[in-house]
């Protein structure tokens, strides 16, 4: 059952939108956990977005308090009349923080397949979205449950780009090593302080405000949740074959997963081109926001990217 504990809505949006954290019992190796999320709903929203944040982020990457009229995923969605539920992903925020060693991708994806399903009740359609790492387990989830009408894949492709990620993964250091991310053991990973906007916004424009809201929210990742999200989604036969619901691709001009090594990120026709082979869907849209890297919720035209997230909600999942 889904329990929500009600919360003040934000003033600029209190008026239509109704906000509340809602709390989904699930289960890790037997033991029980429970997985928080913010579920912010406009009046009547019928549809509603899961949505699941990459290694190092929370929910709050889906709800940026630095200018959110421009950087609120939540926000535009709100706006846009569809409901949100950015959740924490176990481990991080304020859902349950089991041993790193219980987690994967995998067992991420059968809590995130929890929350979906506790959602069912409420609204006719149930979108599940991630960024990086998130997307790797919403797309597992929606391959291995068939139970979302949409999926949302952003900051990631099927083709990593090793020349960058690596250096990235080398300015990692062990949570418990961060006095600011308490309660986690060394299994869980975090970013070593001022290599936020190297490995998650360049080439994008450098914010002060953004980069520093950025390092204030930042969060952990589970070492071992980047093993199988690599190979349920890149190797041999991806998770994503087996989805049937429509497929939207975003990336800006990440170095992560665009470049030599990465996805042809020249066009949104080359992308589509490129990465539509790996669903087994044959709705699968792809974008590219210009100008900014991997965390694109940031990127100063994120507007520009949120107005293609609705169209394609209204169009695709109908």
């Amino acid at each position: 059952m889904l329990a929500a504990a009600l919360a003040v809505p934000t003033p600029a949006d209190a008026a239509t939108v109704t906000c509340e954290d809602v709390y989904v019992p699930v289960t890790v190796a037997l033991l029980p956990q429970t997985m928080h999320g913010r579920l912010c709903a406009p009046p009547l929203a019928t549809k509603v977005v899961v949505l699941i944040p990459g290694g190092t982020y929370n929910a709050s990457y889906w709800d940026i308090g630095y200018t959110p009229e421009i950087r609120s995923f939540r926000l535009a969605m709100n706006n846009a009349g569809v409901a949100t539920l950015a959740v924490d992903r176990l481990g991080t925020g304020r859902s349950s923080k089991p041993l790193s060693t219980l987690l994967s991708a995998s067992v991420q994806a059968t809590a995130a397949h929890q929350v979906v399903q506790a959602m069912r009740p409420r609204f006719a359609k149930v979108v599940i979205g991630g960024h990086s790492i998130g997307a790797a387990m919403a797309m597992i989830e929606a391959g291995r449950y068939r139970d979302v009408d949409g999926v949302l894949v952003t900051g990631m492709t099927h083709r990593m780009n090793l020349v960058s990620v690596v250096p990235t993964m080398a300015q990692m250091m062990p949570a418990p090593l961060d006095p600011a991310l308490p309660g986690r053991d060394a299994g869980y990973l975090t970013t070593d302080p001022g290599t936020r906007y190297a490995a998650f916004h360049t080439p994008g424009p450098y914010d002060n405000g953004a980069i520093a809201y950025d390092e204030s929210t930042k969060d952990v990742f589970a070492a071992t949740e980047a093993v199988d999200s690599l190979t349920l989604t890149t190797v041999v036969i991806p998770a994503s074959q087996q989805i049937t619901a429509p497929v939207l691709l975003a990336v800006g001009n990440d170095p992560n997963f665009c470049g030599t090594l990465g996805s042809d990120c020249s066009s949104p026709a080359a992308l589509q081109a490129s990465e539509a082979p790996f669903f087994g869907t044959s709705s699968v849209r792809a974008y590219i926001l210009n100008g900014y890297g991997h965390a694109i919720n940031y990127a100063p035209n994120a507007p520009t990217y949120f107005g293609q997230v609705t169209t394609w909600l209204k169009s695709a999942v109908s």
